[in-house]
Order: structure tokens, then C-alpha cells, then sequence
């Protein structure tokens, strides 16, 4: 069809100076304005070419009729002149008339009928396109009385040795099907026989009549599943499209789900490390036999839907971005989690294309989002609101940022928020608001510093802003309303400056439900809104009804004859609904002389207390629909829409997609397909080639990766049955055999973090032992092969991480001596300086009882960390209380946050009973408050750990000037400062003992003040990760009470860092 469109376009600009004049096409046509001349010469002109012997002359109107239909022209009544031309020998001509048929045909249906013995002998033309053209012209006579003759004409077609002709017949079956539904059955069969074809010309055709004609048909799928898998990368781009689709929905039906076995396979690795010896293993095998219940195996992958995710990896780099958007959602809906992470970079480059594009994609990515939030965080300056964007791509951007907003990211977002208010598009603002208090709402950390922006929001000039504020504040303050005593007070005064309905509804509707909180102010506000109550919307009447309701049942002295006065005003109101609330509300709360059986339960009727409002994501529960499909985009099942199957219980016999025919070839290949798994398991396997794939982080390499992935998993019961091979030494394979595991247990995506990933392999740093050091070294070397030396490499202290206490390390003298290098561009006047107070607290990490006799504790020095700047320099201590030497005491895995990093501690080769050993680790926060997970291993035993740092641990004390401290406190304003009252017991009301329990509890450096007089002490830090500046800020007076503040562009630990300081500073 491309091919005909171009010929269109080419015809449509030419010009046939020996025919006609130059203005005859415009001149003389109807469309051009001259409708009552009597003169078409042009048509007559036309046909005359037509009808004479010539074929230049015909092709030449032949090329004009063309042009005519491409410009948009009618030429519907050249169709007699034209038909008759189909019998033409010339080629061309030939082609050119079926291209006019094919777009005619339905309109003329009866002078086409005239030709059908010519397109049926034109089906043996010789000339693969007129057969084609044939056959499409064939299908576009729609008249019931030739379904007989189509049906044949597509049964030849399909055995016809032109993959362009079968393609064709493809086309036609849909056609064919719209017009006689009965005829379902034959086409069934002409489908299944095309579905067997191996041409890529065809497959997409093909699976397309598929789901027009049988998509329920699944059988037919088992026998050509592979062969689709393997034809895809090859098929034409819409083509492409369909078969993902199908596939999709086959997948759905015939393999089990991916991440369903998460908590099994979690449950195995817990009972595998719990057991130290082979009896004990044994011991439970046994127990289990006794029982009746089956043992649960843990998940592995089918080899066919491993294939699949395989076979469409490579098209997330296809041009046509709607090939792009099907691997996206087949991976959302059928890849492991910790596998999706590889569709986020290549829908966030979808996102530089046409409007109509990122609309589509922004959509399916806020689904995505709202489930898998870490998917998309390291991409998150990529949804940024531009000043160009339309309103509607700026919502769908909102959405998105606010659904991937975490600890970490929260400062940025809500900085560049921030900027989004004072924007000239008012749906965009108010939606910008509403995004601030969706924040303040998912994360406690940040909700103050939230409330305190709304509120600065609340004086701002533009009416739609603070109305705005005013909804959101209130959705606030209904999840603890205790705190907030004094912005109800606020609002109250602002009941008369505002005036949009829905914003001082809101208002009337929180003093009526908190009056309790404000008794004093709540009547006033009923006596200002009932002097012009007339004059309000409806809305707000309906809340001066509800407040003068609960006013009068909370306070009726004060309140009783204004609440009658607005009743009374109410009773005649235009608006029927609030006649009705205010006869209603007359006969609950004033009974007559019977008295109402209701009057008696008002106040649980209008005070009980109402659940807070939920804020989330309108696109939470979407997924339930196909993504990329209409139905997603507009939340509705469309129709024709084909609901995605669920994952089945049971796993479906495999083996019907076995193909008995392929044997033959695939037996050729059978000597190297048996040599290449050792090959690759060799390669795979080795540390050496493993760190060599982890320098490479391309696409390849990762489909590569994932390649091997499943080949390793098909073969892994062999492998652990067999062992290693005899051929490997000792080393080799008690590295392969340990890397073999945590291969095995992360194809079954049990790494907690995988959402979080953006890579496609998930698997844990495994660390080197002593064995392995050799091939490291090599690794190292074709590290700096590849990795050209400058100068800037001199400072990244994170390469630096050797095996041993060996040359790899800083000494604490030397990396205290780096700690003042800085590349950032702070202030000249800041330099770190040592810390004020040595922590001796230990927490423990390892319980004697629960770890055979190693007990464990940990301590945070504060000292500058050995191996990297950036790292927090925890100290280990390790105490053998058992009665038997302890052998090898090492770091073994590691599950980490994005961005956090982990230096593990020199080996322990033995510890004596009763002995003590003590080591440094070195953790790299990445400035956030999650805790590092890793394992401590034995020779013997395995034990899960976890550190989480205090947010006073994670600071480096800076020395800074007065006038720098308040310079750089003057650009940590509004949510970056964080602020609460305190009450000093007076026996620590000392500048001493205030100074040092700030010291005690956070690492950070005293401020020299001015005025020493003045109860007001500074404090400077930096985060440790990336140096962002932390100022805290405590001002006392002589009976105690004061205030803390924290200055930080790291709103969670400037809001944690407030907490801790106030807690140590109010115990007694």
C-alpha cells in the first residue's frame, strides 16, 4: 500500500504539457469554483485518451486520475472509462487502473461485477503484483453474490509462491469475514495454513485476520509460537505490533506468573541458609515426606516465555514509537519485576517526540508509575513541566512526578512545584496544588514543611491559588486536625477575603467540624455569613446550613436565633435542594411537640467523626486494563476491546509447542548446541568475565546477559545434579558453584530492591574471596585498558576497593587530609573540621543466642572513613561466646537501595573462643535514611544483618563564619526549612549542656557567634554522600522555652534531624 501511495504522490505533481493547457485541471473542474459551465474538457479529455489505442495516452490520464484521487478530487465517474482498461497488456496501465478499483470499487459495485471474469484470469497473471492487485480488487467488491468466488480466489491465493500475494490473501480475510460472518469456519483454515508460513512478508498479515477473524483460537498459536518469536525482529513495523499484542494475551494463557512466587522462593533461601549441615537438610527432607502437603517448588521461568521476552528485548530501540509502546506493555504484564526496569529509558526517550505521542506515553507511564515508582526515579528530570507544553501533557508530567516522589526525590520535586504556581495557566495551578498536598499526604516527613507552603500560598494575589490552597489545606488538616489549631484560626479570617464557592465552602465546612478547637471564632463567622447569605452560590449555602447546624448543637446560647434566622432565609431560597436541607435540618434539631425519634441522635449524625479523604493517583487502578490500548487511555472498555486473561494456577502442558517438523534442521545444529552451554556457562560464570559485563552497560550486552540468563536456567537441574565439570580446577568451580546460586535465586526475582532497577540484570554484588583475587586482577586490568586515565580519576576514591587491608585502602590520615578537596561549588568560608563528640553507643547486630555463639555490635566512629569520603565509618566487633573456634567471618551479599554503596570489612580468618576482633565497614548512605541490608557468612552459616544509621551519622561537621551561616540560611528557605517549639528543662538551659547534647546526637560543628550574650547557638554540617549543606539553628530564652530550626535542601533529613535534636533536648 506504501508503494501505491508514493506512485499517488509523484503523479499528483506532474503536468502533461502535450494534452491539455496548464489551467485546464483547475479551470474546468467543479471543485474549483466554475460548477455551471457547461465545458469539462478535461474529463472529456480524459476519456477520450482512455478509449483511444495509444498507450502512452492512456497511461498518461492514467497518471492524472491518480493525481486527481490523491489530491482528494472525485473521479468516480471516469470508473466506465477506466474498467474497461483492466484488460491492458501494458503493465503499467494495468497497475495503475487496479490502484483506481481498489479505491472505486465499493462505490461502483455493479460495473465492477461487469469485469470479475477479468480479475479472475488476472489471478494467473504471471506478475506477482497484478495478482496481488487482482485479488485486493476482488476483495473490494462488497456484494454478498460473489462470496463464493472470493473464498476460492483467497484459497489459491494462499498456496501461491509470492510471499507478497499470500500477504495479500491475508488482508483479504478480514474482508471476506465482515461480509459473510458464516463463512468463519473456511477462513479458519486458510488461517491456520498461513500461520504455518516463514516468511516475515506474511506473519504480520496474517496474526492481524487472526484477531479480526478467531482471536479466541489459541490452539492455533501452540505450533507457531517459537517460529513468531524467532520471525519478529524481521517483520515490518505494524506487523510488529499485532504480533506483540497476540502474544501478549497467548502469554497470559500459557505460562505461570512471574513475580506470584516471590514469597516461596524467599521462604526456600530462608530454610537454605537456616540449615549449616547436610544432616539437617536431610532431618527437614524427611519431616517433609511425613507430611501429606506437597512441597512447593520455587519459580522457574518457562524456556518459551523466556524466549519471548528475549525475542522482543531488541525492538525497545525501534524507530516507530508504537512498537516501542507494545514491548513496553508486554513486558509490564508478563517480565519478572526486577526485569521491567529496562522499558524505562526507552519510553522516556518516546518522550521527545510529537505531542500526540508523549500524550499517549505519558499516560501509560503514569499507570506504570503508580505501582513501580522506582522505575522511573533516575529519570526524573525528564518529566519536568516545559513552558511549552500543553496543559494537558503538563497534567499527565504532575501525575508522574508525584507518583514517583520517594524520600530521596522529594526535595527536588517539590522545589521545581514550587516554581509551577506562579504559572498563567490556572488549570495547571490548580492541579500543581493538589500535587503538593498528594506529597504532604504519601510522605510524613515533608508534610509540614508542605502545610507551611500551602499556607504561604494562601497570600498570594491570584484568587484561584488560594482557593485552591484552601481545598487542599483542608484535605490536610482532616489527618490530624490536633496539630493545626492555629491555620483553622487563619482560615477563619480569610472566610471573607476569598470568594470562590468551592474555597469558602471548604472553610465553613472545617470551622463547623473542628468549633470545638476554635469556640470563639466559629459564631462570629455564622453571624458574617448570615448577613448575606442570599447572595451566596449554593454550594456555600449549603455549608452555612451545616456550620449553623453543628453550631447550635455544640454551643446553642450563642448561637440558636442566628441558625433560626438563616433557616428562615434558607426556607425560601430559589434552590429546591437547600428548601429541602433547611426544612430537614428544622425538624431534626427543633422537633415539634411529638418529637422526632432522630432529634435525639444529632450530634452523632452531624459530629462523628468523618474518615480522612485518601489522596491517590487517578491512574492507580487502570493496569486493569491492557496499556497502550484505547480502553487505558480514556478508562473505558472500548469495543472490540479484548480483556487481558489472568495468569493461569496450574502450568499448561509445555509441550504442545513442541514442532515434530522442525527436527530435521534443528539436528545439524545439535553438535554445537551441546557444546555451547559449557562454553557459556564457562564465560558466564567466571568472575573475571562477570565484572568484564558489568563494566559494559549497553543493550546488547544486557540481552546478552539475559541470553545466557535462561540458558543457565534450562540447564540448571543438570548442572546441580551433575556438579561441576571434571575438566575445571578447584577454584573455578567453588566460584562458579556460588555464582550459580545467586544466578538460580535472581532469575526467580527475589531481590526485594527489583522495582527500584533500571538495569536488566538485578544480581547482587557478590563478593570476591581470596580465591577468586587472580582473576580480579585481570578484570582490573582490562578496566584501565578500556577506561582512558585523566586526572579527574585521581578523585574518585570509590574505585579504590581492594581485596585485602592491602594497598587498596585510604589511611585515616590520608583521607582526612581529602576531606577538605571539594569540586563542588560551595561557599570559600566552609571546611571540614573534626567532629565534637565520639559516640560510644553501640547497637547490636548479631545475638549470641540466634548466631551459634557470635555475637555482634556496631558503632558509628564519626572518625573520616579508610575507604571513600563519602562513606560512614562504622566499627564491627565480633565475640566468639561459643566453646569452638570460629572460621572465616566475611561480608557476603548485599541488598541495597539505588544509590546507597557498601565497602565490605577485611576477612576474620579465625577467632579464638572468648576472643574479640574488630573491623571497619564502610556504608555509603547515599544522603537517605534507608537502612543497608547485607550478609555476615561463616564457613558454615549465613546471617541477614541490616544498619540504619541515625540522621546525625550521616553528617560531616564544617567550620563556617557567622555571616556565612546566614548567607546560606537565606537560600534554604520555605520547604527547605523545617522548625518546632521546645521547652528546655532548666537544669540543661546552659549554652554547655545544650551544645553539647545538639553534638551528642547529630555530627555537627559549632557556629562562633557574635554576641555570645544571646541564648542562640549555629551549627554547620554537610551530608556525607553529597555534600549538601545542613544549618541547624537553636534559640533558647531564660525560662526555657525556645525554638529549633534545620536548613537543608534534604527535606526528610532536615525534618528527622529537627525530631531527634528536640527529643534529646526536652528529656530530663
Amino acid at each position: 500500500m506504501a508503494h501505491h501511495s508514493s506512485d499517488q504522490r509523484s503523479y499528483a505533481n506532474e503536468k502533461t504539457p502535450s494534452t491539455a493547457p496548464a489551467d485546464t485541471d483547475t479551470a474546468s473542474d467543479p471543485a474549483s469554483g466554475g460548477f455551471f459551465a457547461a465545458d469539462y474538457k478535461k474529463h472529456e479529455d480524459l476519456k477520450s485518451m482512455l478509449d483511444g489505442s495509444k498507450d502512452s495516452l492512456k497511461l498518461e490520464a492514467m497518471k492524472r486520475i491518480i493525481g486527481m484521487i490523491a489530491k482528494g478530487k472525485d473521479a468516480s465517474d471516469l470508473f466506465a472509462a477506466v474498467v474497461k482498461n483492466v484488460v491492458s497488456k501494458n503493465i503499467e496501465i494495468k497497475k495503475l487502473v487496479y490502484v483506481y478499483l481498489v479505491r472505486y470499487a465499493e462505490e461502483q459495485q455493479d460495473l465492477a461485477l461487469l469485469s470479475i471474469s477479468t480479475f479472475q484470469k488476472a489471478l494467473k497473471d504471471p506478475n506477482q503484483l497484478i495478482r496481488a492487485s487482482a485479488l485486493r480488487v476482488l476483495s473490494s467488491i462488497r456484494v454478498p453474490m460473489i462470496v463464493p468466488i472470493m473464498m476460492l480466489a483467497i484459497k489459491e491465493s494462499v498456496n501461491d509462491m509470492s510471499p507478497y500475494v499470500r500477504k495479500t490473501a491475508a488482508h483479504a480475510i478480514p474482508k471476506l469475514y465482515s461480509l459473510d460472518p458464516e463463512q468463519k469456519d473456511q477462513l479458519i483454515e486458510v488461517i491456520e495454513k498461513l500461520l504455518a508460513d516463514k516468511t516475515t512478508l506474511v506473519a504480520g498479515s496474517v496474526v492481524n485476520a487472526f484477531e479480526e477473524v478467531c482471536p479466541d483460537r489459541i490452539d492455533l498459536i501452540h505450533k507457531n509460537f517459537r517460529k513468531l518469536c524467532n520471525l519478529l525482529i524481521d517483520v515490518e513495523e505494524w506487523g510488529q505490533i499485532v504480533i506483540i499484542n497476540m502474544l501478549t494475551r497467548y502469554s497470559r494463557t500459557q505460562f505461570l506468573d512471574p513475580n506470584k512466587a516471590d514469597m516461596i522462593q524467599e521462604e526456600n533461601e530462608k530454610s537454605f541458609y537456616g540449615s549449616d549441615s547436610d544432616k539437617e537438610v536431610e532431618e527437614e527432607e524427611d519431616a517433609d515426606k511425613e507430611k501429606d502437603e506437597p512441597v512447593k517448588k520455587p519459580y522457574v521461568m518457562d524456556t518459551d516465555h523466556r524466549l519471548l521476552l528475549r525475542s522482543v528485548k531488541p525492538l525497545l530501540q525501534s524507530r516507530n514509537s508504537a512498537v516501542v509502546m507494545a514491548v513496553a506493555q508486554m513486558y509490564h504484564h508478563l517480565a519478572p519485576k526486577n526485569e521491567v526496569g529496562v522499558i524505562a529509558k526507552p519510553l522516556v526517550r518516546l518522550l521527545r517526540s510529537h505531542r500526540e505521542v508523549q500524550s499517549i506515553v505519558l499516560s501509560n507511564i503514569a499507570t506504570m508509575s503508580a505501582k513501580r515508582r522506582g522505575m522511573f526515579e533516575p529519570f526524573l528530570k525528564s518529566f519536568f513541566v516545559r513552558s511549552s507544553d500543553p496543559t494537558h501533557i503538563r497534567l499527565l508530567k504532575l501525575e508522574i512526578l508525584t507518583n514517583i516522589a520517594g524520600e530521596t526525590s522529594i526535595a527536588t520535586i517539590l522545589r521545581e512545584l514550587q516554581t509551577y504556581v506562579t504559572s498563567s495557566d490556572k488549570d495547571f495551578v490548580a492541579a500543581t496544588i493538589q500535587a503538593i498536598g498528594r506529597c504532604a499526604s504519601n510522605i510524613s516527613e515533608v508534610t509540614d514543611s508542605c502545610m507551611n507552603g500551602l499556607m504561604g500560598l494562601m497570600s498570594n494575589r491570584d484568587e484561584a491559588v488560594v482557593a485552591e490552597s484552601v481545598v487542599v489545606i483542608k484535605k490536610l488538616l482532616q489527618m490530624n486536625p490536633t496539630e493545626h489549631k492555629e491555620i483553622i484560626r487563619h482560615m477563619a479570617k480569610l472566610a471573607d477575603a476569598i470568594t470562590v464557592p468551592m474555597a469558602r465552602a471548604s472553610i465553613l465546612w472545617l470551622i463547623g467540624e473542628y468549633s470545638d478547637r476554635v469556640p470563639k471564632i466559629a459564631p462570629d463567622v455564622l453571624r458574617k455569613m448570615a448577613k448575606d447569605f442570599t447572595n451566596e452560590e449554593d454550594i456555600v449555602k449549603m455549608q452555612i446550613l451545616n456550620l449553623g447546624a453543628k453550631l447550635f448543637l455544640t454551643n446553642s446560647k450563642q448561637t440558636k436565633l442566628l441558625f433560626q434566622y438563616v433557616l428562615n432565609l434558607a426556607k425560601y431560597d430559589q434552590n429546591y435542594d437547600i428548601r429541602d436541607r433547611a426544612r430537614f435540618l428544622r425538624q431534626l434539631i427543633f422537633p415539634g411537640e411529638k418529637g422526632g425519634a432522630l432529634s435525639k441522635h444529632a450530634k452523632k449524625i452531624f459530629l462523628s467523626p468523618k474518615p480522612a479523604p485518601v489522596l491517590e493517583s487517578v491512574f492507580k487502578d487502570r493496569d486493569h486494563f491492557q496499556l497502550g490500548s484505547l480502553s487505558h487511555i480514556i478508562n473505558s472498555k472500548a469495543m472490540g476491546y479484548i480483556e487481558l486473561p489472568n495468569f493461569p494456577e496450574e502450568l499448561p502442558d509445555p509441550s504442545v509447542r513442541n514442532v515434530e517438523e522442525v527436527r530435521s534442521w534443528v539436528s545439524n545444529d545439535r553438535p554445537t548446541s551441546k557444546k555451547k552451554p559449557t562454553r557459556k556457562n564457562k564465560s558466564f560464570y567466571s568472575s573475571s568475565s562477570s565484572e568484564a559485563e558489568e563494566l559494559s552497560g549497553s543493550d546488547v550486552s544486557s540481552s546478552e546477559g539475559s541470553d545466557s540468563d535462561s540458558k543457565s536456567d534450562s540447564s540448571s537441574e543438570s548442572e546441580d545434579s551433575d556438579g561441576t565439570s571434571s575438566s575445571e580446577s578447584d577454584e573455578s568451580s567453588s566460584s562458579s558453584s556460588s555464582d550459580a546460586t545467586s544466578s538460580d535465586s535472581d532469575s526467580s526475582s527475589s531481590a526485594s530492591s527489583s522495582d527500584e532497577s533500571d538495569s536488566d540484570s538485578d544480581v547482587p554484588v557478590k563478593k570476591a574471596t581470596p580465591k577468586s583475587t587472580p582473576s580480579k586482577g585481570k578484570a582490573s586490568k582490562k578496566k584501565k585498558e578500556n577506561q582512558p586515565a585523566s586526572n579527574v580519576q585521581l578523585l574518585n576514591f570509590d574505585d579504590l576497593q581492594g581485596g585485602g587491608i592491602g594497598g587498596g585502602m585510604l589511611t585515616p590520615a590520608l583521607a582526612t587530609d581529602l576531606q577538605g578537596l571539594s569540586i563542588s561549588n560551595k561557599s570559600q568560608g566552609m571546611t571540614v573540621s573534626s567532629a565534637m563528640f565520639t559516640p560510644t553507643q553501640t547497637y547490636e547486630l548479631l545475638n549470641r543466642m540466634n548466631s551459634q555463639g557470635l555475637a555482634a555490635t556496631y558503632r558509628f566512629t564519626r572518625n573520616a572513613c579508610m575507604y571513600s569520603t563519602t562513606m560512614v565509618s562504622v566499627e564491627l566487633n565480633f565475640t566468639n561466646s561459643s566453646d569452638a573456634v570460629i572460621q572465616t567471618i566475611k561480608l557476603g551479599e548485599s541488598k541495597l537501595s539505588s544509590g546507597m554503596k557498601l565497602h565490605e570489612f577485611p576477612e576474620v580468618t579465625n577467632l579464638g573462643v572468648g576472643k574479640s576482633v574488630s573491623v571497619t565497614l564502610g556504608i555509603d548512605y547515599g544522603d537517605t535514611t534507608q537502612p543497608a541490608n547485607f550478609e555476615i557468612c561463616t564457613e558454615t552459616r549465613k546471617f541477614s544483618v541490616s544498619i540504619k544509621a541515625p540522621v546525625g551519622e550521616l553528617l560531616q561537621p564544617i567550620s563556617m563564619n557567622e555571616s556565612d551561616f546566614l548567607l546560606q540560611q537565606s537560600k534554604l528557605t520555605g520547604m527547605n526549612e523545617n522548625s518546632d517549639n521546645i521547652t528546655i528543662p532548666e537544669a540543661d538551659n546552659t549554652e554547655k549542656k545544650i551544645i553539647a547534647k545538639v553534638a551528642e546526637v547529630a555530627n555537627v560543628q559549632i557556629v562562633p557567634a557574635s554576641d555570645p550574650q544571646l541564648m542562640t547557638f549555629r551549627f554547620a554540617a554537610k551530608t556525607l554522600s553529597k555534600g549538601v549543606v545542613v544549618l541547624v539553628t537553636v534559640k533558647s530564652s531564660s525560662d526555657g522555652k525556645g525554638k529549633i530550626t534545620s536548613n537543608c535542601e534534604k527535606m526528610v533529613i532536615g525534618s528527622m534531624l529537627v525530631k531527634d535534636i528536640k527529643k534529646i533536648l526536652v528529656k530530663v
